[in-house]
């Protein structure tokens, strides 16, 4: 008889795995780790202590940290890591999804770790992905995120779940900001596209730098044309994304992936994205969305998004940005691994 793989998901501890409405990487964390259940996988997730999964749920911290000012992340985020390596040998596969840290633990145990490298915040993180590439697994999430220095096993894009998208052919009038409130992610641009085109625009996403929000958003906002909806949770998100006529994307770094892009793709809302880092892997220009190099562009390819048949954009979704297809990518990485170990 055959054994069943036994794999823990060590999933970041800012938020909630699933997340109620930001965390990505909680997000992606948490529809592998129900995917991999539902093929038939025996999983354990180290997440927090109010995480929601069919997996064995493993936790020391009660909640996100973000949720709670009171947790000292670098506390709880060395007492989470050190659970799972403790235990590591209980594993087959170990799958991080908690950025560098980890990788500075993996001695403790015989069994082989992948990580998938959500991104770099910075430069100054490499040196210990560096010291770790011949000792550990990585996974990137598109190709142009990858870096020079490193070493992958393979390219994984994320996928969501369909059904939480629903697909809209009549969309709204008003152009839609989904994501972070922060310079790297063009709210400014965004805002000046809009008035540019003389559009409504409303941007939804968690505030993380406040000095930007008070000084390049908040005089703007005036609930007509510029208007802030807040934190938009998965119901909200839905909502939003399929009713916009569009959705902007004016990134000012190289955007490792953008799942905001696939999910408005998904409700039937085209892009249009500064061409940076990921983005000509996911959007396809002139038909599920609009690459485009500046403010000026972005507001010329606005006259042309109602070209695009909106279910052009759900179709690429469904074959290429699916929970199923990231799973069993992950699957044959997982596989690949195991037998390099046996070699």
């Amino acid at each position: 008889m055959r054994k069943i793989m036994h794999v823990a998901i060590l999933s970041p501890i800012a938020w909630r795995t699933p997340p109620r409405s930001y965390g990505p990487w909680e997000y992606v964390a948490s529809l592998l780790t129900e995917g991999l259940i539902e093929k038939g996988i025996k999983v354990t997730l180290f997440a927090t202590k109010n995480s929601i999964t069919k997996a064995n749920l493993i936790s020391v911290c009660p909640c996100g940290y973000e949720e709670d000012s009171e947790l000292l992340p670098k506390v709880w985020e060395c007492l989470h890591i050190s659970e799972m390596f403790e235990r590591g040998d209980d594993f087959d596969i170990i799958h991080n999804h908690f950025d560098f840290l980890p990788l500075t633990y993996i001695k403790m145990t015989s069994t082989p770790v992948v990580t998938t490298i959500h991104g770099f915040s910075s430069p100054k993180i490499l040196p210990v992905y560096k010291k770790y590439n011949n000792k550990s697994y990585y996974v990137s999430i598109s190709n142009a995120a990858r870096s020079p220095d490193l070493d992958y096993i393979a390219t994984v894009y994320h996928g969501i779940d369909l059904n939480q998208f629903t697909f809209n052919a009549e969309p709204k009038d008003y152009l839609l900001f989904f994501g972070r409130i922060h310079n790297d992610k063009g709210t400014k641009e965004a805002i000046e596209i809009a008035r540019k085109v003389g559009m409504k625009l409303i941007l939804a996403g968690i505030i993380q730098d406040k000095n930007y929000f008070k000084k390049n958003v908040e005089p703007f906002l005036d609930n007509e044309l510029i208007k802030y909806a807040g934190v938009a949770g998965p119901k909200k998100r839905n909502e939003l994304l399929g009713g916009a006529y569009a959705l902007l994307n004016p990134i000012n770094i190289p955007e490792p992936f953008g799942l905001s892009v696939v999910e408005a793709m998904a409700c039937g809302t085209p892009v249009i994205a500064f061409n940076k880092g990921s983005m000509s892997e996911v959007i396809v220009n002139g038909k599920t969305g609009f690459l485009v190099n500046s403010i000026h562009d972005a507001v010329k390819s606005l006259k042309k998004v109602n070209k695009i048949e909106r279910s052009e954009c759900r179709r690429w979704v469904e074959k290429k940005f699916t929970v199923e297809r990231m799973v069993n990518d992950y699957i044959k990485v997982y596989k690949s691994i195991l037998i390099r170990e046996k070699n």
